[in-house]
């Protein structure tokens, strides 16, 4: 077990109707005028804005309004909201939406007592001092970004948009406002490609080489098992709140980092994923059930155990001693099978991608100038053998 510290400072409103009571919180946190960042007309249809803007004007507090955040959100969107930000004097950021909404607003709570460009601190190397403090009403369970140190924004540089991440504790929410039911109006493949990210923030902590960590690898797989549980009933009954419930806690257990304080973490997987999406505007969730398992196929012989022993206590896989491959690539068929069930691709066919396209995505990646991953170093050929691997696999 590594040496770690660990500090997640985020106050969470669970349950029905959370949303109500958005006024006081952000009060209670110190806002006096909020800038309310969301995405399209959903937000407007479902009346939540109008229920969000309700509540802030009883608490008395003022308030701007920024929609338009896309999924895979776009820098032009901050630089438009950190401008209006400073033009209106807000001092609190409440993004209602996703992931790809939150990290707009972390993006732009950064940019705002910052003199330079916020891209710096995405390309840059530097560490934002401040930022302007935020809070969540959380409408889709999928990037844990509500409890998350971490950011990742798409901006076109020279022609070629760049998916950059940006993670410190500046990117740290002050709340989060978790009402499942905001997320059963979600199409189901958008559910699907949520609960795909949430496994993932889970498996890129769970496959590691650091010895003795029993706590956090049996409180990865008990979040993963439950998802196991509640991915067939919420794509049987999107109204489900006990499984939507459960599935917006493990979005918040699964990227607070709480699963993986203690030990090498890999990431491989989301890094070679973020070409997807940047390359092809797919659903991050929906990359990911294409990459992971292939990332898994090729490196699976580095430590068969540890995915024998996934594939055993997460869904049950017989364990065979003598042959614990055969275990680990059952585990692997198994995490496939669950997500096509759920409507998930899990090849380049699948999620209309292209296989002549891979010598594109390792050069966007840039893997000539270093490695990917920890639990296995990728270099240039393993990353090019995940992509084969993903453009070649027939169900």
């Amino acid at each position: 077990m590594n040496n770690f510290n660990f500090h997640r400072p985020t106050d969470i409103y669970f349950g029905r109707g959370a949303e109500n009571n958005a006024g006081e919180i952000c009060k209670k946190h110190g806002g006096t005028k909020v800038l309310i960042h969301f995405g399209g007309k959903s937000a407007i249809k479902s009346g939540l804005i109008d229920r969000v803007e309700k509540s802030l004007t009883t608490a008395g507090l003022s308030y701007v309004k920024l929609g338009g955040v896309q999924p895979n959100p776009r820098a032009e969107l901050v630089y438009e909201g950190i401008k209006l930000c400073k033009k209106e004097g807000v001092d609190m950021i409440l993004a209602v939406g996703g992931g790809s909404v939150i990290d707009s607003s972390k993006a732009i709570a950064m940019g705002v007592p910052y003199d330079g460009d916020f891209w710096d601190f995405f390309m840059g190397g530097k560490t934002p001092e401040v930022s302007l403090p935020l809070g969540s009403v959380l409408t889709i369970a999928a990037a844990g970004s509500e409890c998350s140190n971490s950011c990742v924004i798409d901006k076109e540089v020279n022609g070629i948009i760049k998916k950059k991440g940006s993670n410190c504790q500046a990117n740290v929410a002050k709340f989060a406002i978790m009402n499942p039911e905001l997320t059963m109006t979600l199409p189901p493949y958008q559910t699907a490609c949520g609960c795909c990210d949430i496994m993932c923030h889970v498996m890129e902590r769970y496959f590691t080489n650091t010895k003795d960590v029993e706590v956090t690898d049996q409180l990865c797989e008990g979040i993963l098992r439950a998802m196991v549980a509640m991915i067939p009933r919420v794509m049987k009954d999107p109204n489900d709140y006990e499984a939507r419930a459960n599935i917006m806690w493990a979005s918040s257990l699964a990227h607070n980092n709480l699963c993986g304080v203690d030990r090498e973490q890999d990431w491989a997987s989301h890094r070679i994923e973020h070409e997807l999406s940047a390359l092809y505007d797919c659903a991050h969730g929906a990359g990911l059930s294409v990459i992971m398992p292939a990332w898994m196929e090729h490196v699976m012989d580095h430590d068969v155990m540890r995915f024998a022993q996934f594939a055993n206590r997460v869904f049950g896989c017989a364990m065979d001693f003598a042959h614990p491959e055969v275990t680990a690539k059952n585990g692997i068929a198994a995490l496939r099978a669950l997500w096509k069930s759920a409507g998930l691709p899990l090849s380049f066919a699948d999620l209309g991608a292209k296989k002549e396209d891979i010598p594109t995505l390792l050069n966007n990646l840039g893997i000539d100038d270093h490695t990917e991953g920890h639990f296995m170093i990728l270099k240039r050929p393993d990353v090019e053998a995940i992509f084969n691997i993903a453009a070649n696999y027939k169900d």
